[in-house]
């Protein structure tokens, strides 16, 4: 295993020799990203055509960049297999890793733009010593419930650069000092509010969302006057890793449903690289995460790019907006109509 420069000024005690080695080479790409996503259209990355993914979304060029510095980093690593939004399958990296890597190189890259924080979301899991998996199907590494996992965390490249991961002992944060090239960390612990009067959704969906989403949506727009007698605030930024990073800093909740467009019928949000990290980092805070129905930490996949429906933030809220589907259909009533649910 190639050693690799320290990134952080600290890292939590316990921690195996095979994570520290990954989180320092995910830090060190991270680096490398942060001046370039800063240079915008100074820099050569973005200047160059976009294409479509292994996925059948758009591939910016610096998507793909991103995917290749993450790619090299892990060569000669603890990091066996890589798993990532830009490649069609599971890459074998040789060596004697243990480690399985998959990741999203950078989130939020439509946003690029537009100068909206983007990101990198990523998860390790541990490559079984005795499980009869063989070299042509180590994709059911990525595939088992997302309680398996041993790390996940991000990158999110804003105003600053901060690295936020957990190892299932609460959340580590770090910010980027660039004057020292090192990740020093900056803040003790993320605990997000049970209750909220905030969500994130893209609302012009809406005519394509199931009923009860809908009506959870109308009843919160309704504010005091509705059911909730709540007056809530809306955001939508389109960038997974800035949802993530205010919910995690003053909570609320996210909402990617279903919904009847072709394509959208199994929501639209990757499980096991944008969803299974974030439900990790967002129950070590205290919040909750889900499919709109499930607990996502008790769930599996059957592809590497499997999409799921996606909710998560503050708990009191998102057992609320699960509350709607227990409802029955009679009480699932028009737009501003008290729901035996709610009364009093």
């Amino acid at each position: 295993m190639t050693t690799v420069l320290n990134q952080f000024d600290r890292l939590p005690k316990g921690l195996s020799e095979n994570l520290a080695d990954a989180l320092s080479r995910i830090a060190s790409v991270a680096q490398e990203l942060s001046y370039v996503i800063s240079m915008g259209d100074l820099g050569d990355e973005l200047q160059q055509k976009t294409f479509i993914n292994a996925d059948g979304d758009d591939q910016k060029p610096l998507d793909v960049y991103a995917d290749e510095a993450y790619l090299e980093a892990m060569s000669n690593s603890s990091i066996k297999l890589y798993a990532s939004e830009e490649q069609e399958k599971v890459i074998d990296l040789g060596g004697n890793g243990s480690l399985a890597l998959a990741i999203d190189p950078l989130d939020g890259s439509s946003n690029i733009d537009t100068n909206v924080s983007i990101g990198s979301i990523f998860s390790i899991r541990a490559i079984p010593d005795d499980t009869g998996i063989t070299d042509d199907d180590f994709t059911k590494i990525f595939l088992s419930p997302a309680s398996s996992q041993l790390a996940a965390g991000y990158v999110i490249f804003g105003p600053q650069t901060v690295l936020v991961f957990t190892v299932g002992k609460g959340i580590l944060v770090y910010t980027l000092d660039r004057a020292q090239k090192i990740f020093i960390e900056s803040k003790k612990e993320f605990r997000i509010p049970a209750d909220t009067k905030e969500y994130a959704i893209n609302a012009s969906n809406a005519r394509h969302w199931e009923k009860r989403m809908k009506n959870y949506i109308d009843d919160s727009i309704a504010g005091k006057s509705g059911p909730r007698g709540i007056d809530f605030n809306m955001r939508w930024v389109a960038s997974l890793v800035a949802e993530t990073h205010r919910i995690l800093s003053r909570g609320g909740i996210f909402i990617y449903p279903s919904d009847s467009r072709e394509g959208y019928s199994k929501g639209r949000l990757r499980m096991v690289y944008e969803c299974a990290p974030i439900a990790f980092l967002i129950e070590q805070a205290e919040g909750a995460a889900t499919d709109c129905c499930d607990r996502i930490l008790d769930l599996s996949v059957e592809e590497l790019h499997q999409r799921t429906p996606f909710a998560f933030g503050s708990k009191n809220e998102i057992a609320r907006l699960q509350a709607y589907n227990d409802l029955p259909d009679a009480e699932v009533s028009p737009l501003f109509r008290k729901r035996g649910l709610f009364d009093s």
